[in-house]
């Protein structure tokens, strides 16, 4: 069986919320997410990292592109990146990447499907929906107090 998880995630991978803020956006996540036709009801699921983790997309992950020179990254060396970075907690975001050679951070390549880097997530296991819309992130953003992007998983 596979699943879904729509993850909402502070654009700055650093930052944390309080303990009130992160229930106020976990319930609105509740609420924004149906779940799948079958009835189940979705699990949210709240997350504090001691250091910056990857929040990425699965098997959604299509490409990853250089937004210096427009290359393509290949995800086999993405992977072996992160593989490797994994034992630290990713203390830096900052790479060198191979299509040109310039020293990036992983939060600015271009990802198709999104991918992030977080402290904090909120992830909603098999939402029974896709995206949230536009409006949906500012009311999950004004309830946290910072910015927010979304990824969503297959796994």
């Amino acid at each position: 069986m596979s699943d879904n998880i729509l993850s909402v995630i502070p654009t700055d991978p650093h930052w944390q919320p309080d303990p009130e803020a992160a229930d106020r956006a976990a319930a609105i996540a509740a609420e924004l997410a149906p779940g799948p036709p079958d009835g189940i009801e979705p699990e949210v699921e709240v997350s504090w990292h001691d250091a910056i983790t990857i929040v990425d997309c699965g098997a959604n992950l299509m490409a990853i592109g250089c937004p210096r020179c427009g290359g393509s990254v290949d995800l086999g060396w993405w992977t072996d990146l992160l593989e490797t970075r994994a034992d630290d907690g990713l203390a830096t975001l900052l790479t060198q990447v191979p299509c040109c050679g310039r020293e990036l951070a992983l939060d600015t390549l271009t990802y198709d499907w999104p991918c992030g880097f977080a402290r904090f997530e909120i992830a909603v296991w098999n939402p029974g929906r896709g995206w949230f819309t536009d409006e949906e992130l500012t009311a999950l953003a004004d309830a946290l107090g910072r910015p927010v992007r979304q990824v969503m998983a297959h796994i």
